[in-house]
């Protein structure tokens, strides 16, 4: 079973809600700081990429391997400094079954899921 938190993003924006689950990021892991760049986590993409760039090759596997084992808690983090709200965490086989699973037990999410 896995962990699955749904979040929601400000009112007045036109994003749909986001299920993010809780686990380790293998691309994460392969890109580094660019997958934080890539989900506008820019402050420890950019640090990733100096540590990468002007530490000893060790260090860079390091910041690599903190990528895939944090990425998804920064991401969490960068979404809540940007408004969004954790709505709701269930726990599922995968992204469906928890989506029907938030969907039965809070109706009123429906409406900001995209097909």
């Amino acid at each position: 079973m896995r962990a699955f938190a749904v979040h929601v993003p400000p009112t007045g924006t036109n994003r749909p809600a986001l299920l993010l689950e809780e686990r380790f990021s293998w691309w994460a892991l392969v890109f580094g700081p660019l997958w934080l760049l890539r989900h506008r986590i820019w402050v420890w993409g950019v640090l990733g990429l100096v540590l990468i760039i002007a530490g000893p090759w060790h260090l860079g596997i390091a910041v690599h391997l903190l990528c895939g084992l944090c990425g998804t808690d920064l991401r969490a983090a960068a979404l809540a400094r940007r408004g969004w709200v954790v709505e709701a965490v269930v726990v599922a086989d995968d992204d469906d079954t928890a989506l029907r699973r938030v969907l039965a037990a809070r109706p009123a999410l429906a409406g900001l899921f995209r097909s």
